[in-house]
């Protein structure tokens, strides 16, 4: 056993029964790492809130570490990186969700905490113009922002058109799995989960010999709406996955938006709900989109912008200008502590900031430069 990597407790803290990421990152609180957790002995295990005795055994059950043992070989012999929710390399967004995963299973080369994050959702009997609608969403908004990644679930539909074009566009983009990585499913996409790999990521909470099961295609939906800033419903039906996307991005505080169809469109009743609900801004395209989310920057608006604005900063704002342009986006404790003064100080600026259409309050209380001096 490899008990001298740290990673080892990590994946074995994953892998125990009946645990959830929620009580998995109690343990972690209580005990103080990973490794600690498998350090400790029955007594104390049992005094922990919400630990009886079925998972104190499980915890101690030596055929846990044989697993372990497994998953490691499979990751070193396919090249898969395992992140544990502590790690500096965790994607941030998924982060500030209290239910996300303690460890995810990645593999590929693609940069999550990149600048624009887009989940593309919808039914897997998608229509004509549902597909259509969907490739050419992808394609507008890829030919607009070359720091765009798109992420779906490589299910039939909705998901495997918006992988598809962003493949053939050159756009990075991510899959999150519903089951191990020593299998793809459906088996039909694996050429394009093999093309996923070298220009975007495959990502999964589960280790591998992992049963197929409904709950775990429904779990995963969480990671799709975590990962990014805003989902897209491009066709549903009055039931499905992708509407439990769309409630948990809600949940997360993340922008939904999605696609109207005709109120006799059975394909489209889900969207349409979402809309009458106020569950999801109603968009016809790209622009909708971009506007909303202040994507939408243009050559001559950044000039105008530029020459009007920055030249007129004082220097306080210039020094959280520069903050965010160096490191992307920041919290405001985060621009505090960079900044050396009291966020009472620095939530006045940022405001003023917003104000002037520089800076982007985003969820979760980050804020990001949308102009860049040059």
């Amino acid at each position: 056993m490899k008990h001298n990597d740290k990673m080892y407790y990590k994946i074995a803290l994953s892998m125990i029964s009946h645990i959830g990421p929620v009580l998995a990152r109690r343990l972690v609180d209580y005990a103080g790492s990973a490794e600690a957790v498998f350090r400790q002995g029955r007594g104390p295990l049992l005094k922990i809130p919400g630990l009886g005795s079925h998972i104190v055994d499980a915890i101690r059950d030596k055929a846990l570490f044989k697993r372990v043992d497994q998953e490691m070989d499979f990751m070193a012999r396919y090249g898969i990186r395992p992140v544990f929710y502590q790690d500096n390399d965790y994607p941030g967004r998924l982060r500030n969700c209290e239910d996300a995963p303690v460890l995810l299973y990645m593999k590929g080369n693609v940069d999550i905490e990149r600048g624009k994050m887009l989940s593309i959702v919808g039914t897997r009997k998608a229509t004509a113009q549902g597909l259509e609608n969907c490739r050419r969403l992808v394609e507008d908004l890829g030919g607009t922002h070359s720091d765009l990644v798109i992420v779906s679930g490589l299910a039939y539909g909705i998901d495997i058109c918006a992988h598809r074009v962003a493949l053939t566009r050159h756009i990075p983009t991510v899959a999150v799995l519903g089951h191990g990585m020593d299998t793809i499913y459906p088996s039909v996409h694996r050429k394009t989960a093999a093309e996923i790999v070298q220009n975007g990521a495959l990502i999964s909470e589960f280790s591998t010999q992992t049963p197929f099961i409904r709950g775990n295609f429904i779990s995963r939906n969480r990671i799709i709406a975590g990962l990014c800033d805003a989902t897209v419903v491009v066709e549903s039906g009055e039931k499905g996955g992708a509407l439990i996307t769309a409630d948990i991005a809600n949940s997360y505080n993340r922008d939904v938006f999605a696609f109207p169809g005709r109120v006799d469109d059975l394909h489209s009743k889900g969207c349409n709900q979402l809309i009458k609900t106020n569950k999801a801004l109603l968009i016809e395209g790209a622009g909708d989109l971009q506007y909303i989310m202040g994507w939408e920057v243009t050559r001559q608006k950044h000039r105008l912008i530029q020459r009007q604005l920055f030249d007129h900063l004082n220097e306080e704002n210039r020094q959280i200008i520069d903050l965010l342009k160096n490191h992307g986006e920041l919290s405001i404790d985060q621009i505090g502590q960079l900044c050396h003064r009291p966020v009472s100080q620095v939530s006045p600026l940022l405001l003023d900031l917003e104000l002037k259409g520089l800076v982007r309050c985003l969820p979760g209380n980050l804020y990001k430069l949308l102009f860049y001096q040059q």
